[in-house]
């Protein structure tokens, strides 16, 4: 049987000594409190502040807990945090494929937009920030999904069919799911508006973690071929776009 990591149990040690200190302390105290080399301590305290779970203040340069660790709980990132550092990559996204920009996080059985970005056409359009989408039925819904450790699974209600071309099996959508993480993006023409599609590409966080989606929405004709299939260049922008955040997400500001 596997040995228990001797890091870990580091970085949980210090985790401790920090929630029940009071003032804050320096790395000299945390070292020695844990009878830790300094050189160790700097390491372990730099890569808790890094993932946000160890907080350093910038004057006294001594630490306390962060607020990443009450991220455990919310599933992800802050949504405002998200939708900052998305903005720019997105507008730029909008302005390459011509389509409207969607960054949504997972609520339940749905997918809800926190950012979006109007197409450059200069058409009418309504704001959607807030919008629920179902996870089974759009790009961005099945990027959420494939990107998660339970897939479908998770799924409490039937599938319900908003149009012919729903996937409302389990066994189908099982595959999209496959499909989606080999192609790192996932396509849903005409599959909850007709004639309305998008293409998604999961954002992940610290570590890997799952904490959003990014998706080009439009007329089926723009982001698809004649085959249904995602165009090369659309499917290319939303995935380099989805790399870009979430290299910004874990990049220290």
């Amino acid at each position: 049987m596997p040995g228990r990591i001797q890091s870990l149990e580091r970085g949980a040690a210090v985790l401790s000594l920090l929630g029940g200190a009071s003032p804050d302390l320096s790395l000299a105290e945390v070292a020695d409190a844990l009878g830790l080399p300094r050189p160790t301590t700097h390491g372990l305290l730099a890569t808790l502040v890094h993932v946000g779970f160890v907080q350093q203040d910038g004057r006294s340069r001594r630490y306390r807990l962060g607020a990443g660790l009450t991220s455990l709980q919310q599933h992800g990132v802050d949504r405002h945090d998200l939708r900052s550092t998305a903005t720019s990559w997105c507008d730029s996204l909008a302005a390459r494929t011509r389509a409207e920009v969607l960054v949504c996080v997972r609520t339940g059985d749905a997918a809800e937009v926190v950012h979006h970005v109007f197409r450059p056409d200069g058409s009418e359009q309504r704001l959607r920030v807030g919008e629920l989408l179902p996870l089974h039925a759009t790009g961005v819904g099945r990027a959420l999904l494939a990107a998660s450790t339970t897939g479908h699974r998770a799924l409490t209600g039937p599938l319900t069919a908003y149009t012919a071309r729903t996937p409302t099996a389990s066994t189908r959508l099982a595959g999209l799911l496959d499909r989606a993480r080999a192609a790192g993006f996932a396509a849903a023409p005409g599959e909850h508006v007709p004639e309305v599609g998008d293409v998604g590409a999961a954002l992940r966080g610290v570590g890997g973690l799952p904490v959003g989606a990014v998706a080009c929405a439009g007329h089926v004709d723009t982001l698809f071929g004649p085959d249904g299939v995602a165009r090369p260049e659309v499917a290319q922008a939303v995935t380099a776009t989805a790399a870009a955040i979430s290299r910004a997400l874990v990049t220290p500001r």
